[in-house]
Formats: C-alpha cells, structure tokens, sequence
C-alpha cells in the first residue's frame, strides 16, 4: 500500500469577514500517494488554487490541518514552513514567477543556490533540464525573449532540477501545444516521479488525463468525487 505523501485534512480557507466573507475552499479532506500522480480538476473559480497552496505551505488555512512527509506543516515556524518549501516540494505556478534579470539557466539554478549547491554544478544541472524540456538553445537568454510557452517550460525545468519529492504544477501545460504538453507529462512520469515521491498536478487540459493515476474533482470549494485514472505503464 503506497505511503501518505499529503494528508489534509478538514482544510477551509475564507477570504473577507461577515457579510463580504467568501468560502474559497470547506472542509477539503484529501490524500495524495506517494508513487502517484494525482490530478485536481474542476471550473475556474472551484478552489483547486487556493487547496494547492495551502497544501504546500503557501497560502495559511482558517482551520485544518496538512501532514506533509510525516510533518505536520502548519504547526511549525514560518521559516522551517520555507525550509519545507525549499527542501521537499517543487512548484510550477501559473505565472511562472521567473527573475527577469536572471538568464534561463540562471533561473533554474536559484533552488539549487539555495541549496548550497556550487555555483558551476548548479548551472550545469540547470542546462540538463532545459535540454530535457527542449530549451537547450535558450539558456543564455531572459525571460522576455522567450514565448509564454517557453516561460512554462523554464518553470517546470526549475521545479524539476532539485528533484523535489513533492512536485506541484498548477496548470502546467496551460500554455504549451499538445505534443509538448504530453512530452512534459511523460517525462515527469518517467523520470520524476517515483515510489518515494508524488506528482499534484491542478489542470483543466483533458489531453493529459490519461497520464493521471488519480483525478480529484471540486466544486464549490469542495471535494466532489475522486476517480481512478486512466494511466497503464
């Protein structure tokens, strides 16, 4: 039986108070396995952003709890939440959250600097990734001479260069075609995830279903339904 990699449980997340209060996320209780790839899915507006972050270590919760690797995250101090952050989980937002000033490589490098990792090693791991991600020919250039599908994949090439054991993507393939969108999904299928680690993707693209091992439906800010996936290795 796969291990707990997150365990939420009765997460709720509230913006505003008394009459301009709005429910974001009720009483979500939910479990993602280590050695799979779980999905969360459901329409704009449901939730499946704000239960990430707070899943993650980013975003607080009003009430609830989150177990992650054992830890219960919410309990510690805001700089071991960061070190938690840094150490276990890679993120793939939305927006990216690139450094304009930094080149590609050197954007992917920065958790590994964190890391302590030596500079030239950093680099060099940093343009193995891009080389997996197709961006070998970009590694000297800034975020602004890039396409906004090439910004999505610097991000993922970051997220993956630590090989976190938790690794989030929030919408990855948002802006990519559909056969680089695949090629992304098949990688970190085969060469990220693991028995020891998980992959929590939030998606509305359906031509990345079949990759999932699990698909966690919301609405309303709530759990609604989880199926199997259609993934067969």
């Amino acid at each position: 039986m796969s291990e707990v990699a997150i365990h939420a449980e009765g997460l709720t997340k509230w913006f505003g108070e008394g009459e301009a209060r709005t429910v974001a996320v009720r009483n979500v209780q939910l479990d993602v396995l280590k050695g799979e790839v779980t999905y969360i899915i459901g329409p704009s507006g449901s939730g499946k952003t704000t239960l990430l972050s707070m899943m993650s270590g980013i975003l607080r919760p009003n009430e609830g709890k989150v177990v992650l690797n054992g830890v219960d995250l919410w309990r510690l101090a805001e700089d071991r939440i960061a070190d938690m952050r840094l150490n276990t989980i890679g993120f793939v937002f939305q927006d990216y959250h690139l450094f304009p000033r930094l080149t590609t490589a050197e954007n992917v490098a920065v958790p590994l600097i964190l890391r302590r990792q030596p500079w030239k090693s950093a680099i060099a791991e940093a343009k193995r990734c891009l080389e997996i991600v197709g961006l070998g020919n970009r590694v000297e250039l800034r975020p602004n001479k890039l396409s906004g599908g090439e910004q999505q994949r610097v991000a993922i090439a970051r997220a993956i260069a630590s090989a976190p054991d938790i690794l989030i993507l929030d919408e990855p393939t948002a802006s990519l075609d559909g056969d680089t969108g695949r090629k992304i999904i098949e990688f970190v299928r085969k060469d990220v995830l693991s028995a020891e680690r998980c992959i929590l993707i939030v998606t509305h693209d359906e031509r990345i279903f079949s990759y999932a091992d699990r698909i966690v439906k919301m609405a309303d800010g709530a759990i609604v339904g989880v199926d199997k996936g259609e993934f067969r290795a």
